[in-house]
């Protein structure tokens, strides 16, 4: 993931925190059973040239929702480990070719595949209003491994507006021991 800020500049020093569903579409520090483990999360400050990197595996596909990633992004790790004033918050959506290779042919995803075929990014619940700007270029293998990239624009911060609505889709919340903000849609 590489953040620029709009004169599209590197966005060095700022930090992104990321989080996905186990490959059963449950979530550390949310799911019932789970909210006392913390797994498929993760922060971390951008290098000099923007770019963050995760090593995780294959999201679930869950019932009602298209496979993501949801992240955060904050002006500094100090800022992201609090949990608070998040710059942008949104989803990675994943392309359908590589999930249907992954759900058919990975272990584990038998659920992922009837899930996938009865939604698409249009019905989804997040990236039905337009998902052009969050799907991700996605190659590599099963055997290999993949590899996600996009690259995403973080406005200003004086043209950020806070909104008293909760992210759309989000299960917000800072990393490790934030609050979770609800249920991701569809659960």
């Amino acid at each position: 993931c590489r953040i620029p800020p709009p004169a599209a500049a590197p966005a060095k020093g700022m930090a992104v925190y990321l989080w996905h569903c186990d490959r059963d579409g449950q979530y550390s520090l949310y799911s019932d059973g789970l909210t006392d483990q913390n797994y498929l999360r993760g922060v971390q400050a951008a290098d000099a040239d923007g770019t963050v990197s995760f090593t995780s595996i294959f999201p679930a596909c869950y019932s009602g929702r298209w496979p993501h990633i949801h992240f955060e992004v904050y002006d500094s790790l100090e800022v992201a480990v609090a949990g608070d004033n998040a710059r942008l918050t949104s989803q990675i959506a994943l392309p359908q070719d590589v999930c249907e290779t992954v759900y058919a042919g990975a272990d584990g995803y038998a659920q992922s595949t009837r899930n996938l075929a009865q939604i698409s990014l249009d019905s989804d619940n997040v990236f039905g209003d337009g998902w052009d700007a969050e799907l991700a270029t996605v190659t590599g293998s099963i055997d290999t491994g993949y590899a996600v990239d996009i690259t995403v624009g973080v406005a200003e911060k004086s043209a950020n507006v806070q909104s008293d609505a909760p992210p759309q889709g989000g299960m917000g919340g800072g990393p490790a021991g934030g609050r979770p903000a609800g249920p991701p849609p569809g659960q």
